[in-house]
């Protein structure tokens, strides 16, 4: 039985029929990671005797996922008494540990899933591709040769090389997207206030970061969805839900649905041929479909100022680094940080609080501006990225200390963070040299029903999820 290809809801199927057992579903993924791991360095963290524990534990509830092995990226959730390093060097010296799980990780767990291990980030998610000098680089399955992207390129790696079904992830400004693009999966980045941040923290990033996770099927998206958007006691906001469980609604179709495709970057930068074809080559099969497509975008989106993003950023990831030096006692000697952290941290204690609010509040003007676009339109059809993953050795150049190097690679992710609407990155194809591409499907806020619709329908006309790569061949 090829047990290592089935999506997380046929894995729980298995066990529910008796074919399987969880503690043979979880000691088969470890063995995967065993053989598979080595090569790309997605598994940074194993958790295998807890996970075995948990199996076996009879008390395990009845749920969807009973069962199903899954990963956690080492940055977005925390895992009771596990380490937590968020890719950085200093906390990897420290040993350090969270005490709790974070409530998505909890939902995790009441919907069945048996965490196994956590996988490789960059330094507090600054990058797009996942690269440190705690547990160094993360290699595509698709192309070793090759970024898995960031922030979550553990997690994208791992569930593309078939070790799990599902592994979590959070995205800032395109983390959960651009590694799934990369890496030839379904990643869906939630409306703002749908997952909780409880109880560690309440608006990261400014409202910038959502939590989800990484699939090679809509389903198992949208059934996690509907078990991760529980709210967290206390959450300053949740998003409006539209009725319907997530699961229940994909099979809805998209007859009628108005899609506007971009294919040109609106603020300015290239775009490689492949990832432009792609989106085209989506909207023919939305139009064949029953959609309405033609090119359209919102105007709004050249009016974009990438200072907002990098002020922002710049400011909460001080913060972040404050509140750690805090709790842990320690401040970070040298070499301990890279350099954007390191220039994060030197640049947010001495910036004014008015830029951050500055910059906030120009975000949330501009982000009317954007929205209003979606009043004669349903879904925003783009590149994930505007690239093809790079390969590593055009990333050997040490990192530099400028927020805005990386605007053209989360030019078409970004501001979805900003705006806080969902928007999935969901495959179409793969490139001459038999790299992956993703193209980004974006909803009005709230709307994440249309988006698993009409992955569902892509997912039948153009399917990717029996297609494999090296890596995942034992």
């Amino acid at each position: 039985m090829d047990i290592d290809n089935l999506d997380a809801v046929a894995s729980a199927e298995l066990i529910r029929s008796g074919a399987v057992s969880a503690r043979e579903l979880v000691t088969a993924a470890i063995e995967r990671i065993e053989a598979r791991n080595p090569a790309l360095n997605a598994v940074i963290h194993k958790l295998y005797d807890k996970a075995l524990a948990a199996a076996d534990d009879p008390a395990l509830a009845e749920t969807p996922l009973r069962g199903v092995p899954a990963l956690v990226k080492d940055l977005d959730g925390s895992t009771a008494g596990d380490p937590w390093y968020g890719g950085s060097l200093y906390l990897k010296k420290l040993q350090w540990r969270e005490p709790a799980d974070s409530h998505a990780i909890a939902q995790m767990r009441r919907a069945g899933l048996i965490i196994i291990g956590k996988t490789a980030t960059p330094e507090l998610g600054m990058q797009v591709n996942t690269v440190s000098d705690a547990h160094g680089v993360t290699r595509n399955p698709w192309n070793l040769d090759h970024s898995a992207g960031g922030s979550s390129g553990g997690s994208g790696a791992a569930v593309a090389a078939r070790m799990v079904p599902v592994a979590h992830g959070g995205d800032g400004g395109g983390s959960i997207r651009i590694p799934a693009a990369f890496n030839g999966l379904f990643g869906l980045k939630p409306s703002r206030g749908r997952v909780s941040n409880a109880p560690a923290e309440a608006d990261p990033w400014g409202g910038l970061v959502a939590r989800h996770v990484l699939t090679r099927s809509v389903r198992d998206s949208a059934l996690l969805l509907d078990w991760l958007s529980r709210p967290g006691p206390g959450d300053p906001y949740a998003a409006t839900n539209v009725g319907q469980p997530y699961l229940d609604g994909m099979s809805g179709g998209v007859t009628g649905l108005r899609v506007g495709l971009l294919t040109a970057n609106p603020l300015g930068g290239p775009v490689q041929r492949e990832c432009a074809q792609a989106v085209v080559a989506a909207g023919a099969v939305l139009q064949q479909a029953g959609c309405v497509v033609e090119e359209a975008h919102p105007a709004a989106y050249a009016q974009m100022d990438p200072q907002w993003f990098g002020t922002v950023i710049t400011a909460w990831v001080a913060y972040e680094l404050e509140d750690l030096i805090r709790r842990t006692g320690v401040e970070p000697g040298p070499g301990d940080l890279m350099a954007p952290a390191a220039a994060a941290l030197k640049a947010g204690r001495v910036m004014p609080a008015t830029a951050y609010v500055a910059a906030t509040e120009a975000i949330h003007a501009w982000s009317r501006r954007m929205k209003a676009w979606w009043a004669d339109y349903d879904i925003l059809l783009t590149p994930t990225s505007p690239v093809l993953p790079p390969s590593l050795d055009a990333l050997a150049a040490p990192p530099t200390d400028d927020p805005n190097r990386s605007l053209n690679a989360v030019a078409f992710t970004a501001p979805f963070n900003m705006t806080g609407q969902p928007a999935a990155s969901i495959p179409m194809g793969w490139s001459d040299g038999g790299l992956p591409i993703g193209v980004q499907a974006v909803a009005d806020f709230g709307r994440e029903d249309l988006l698993f619709r009409l992955a569902a329908v892509l997912e039948q006309a153009a399917p990717w999820a029996d297609r494999r790569p090296p890596a995942s061949l034992d």
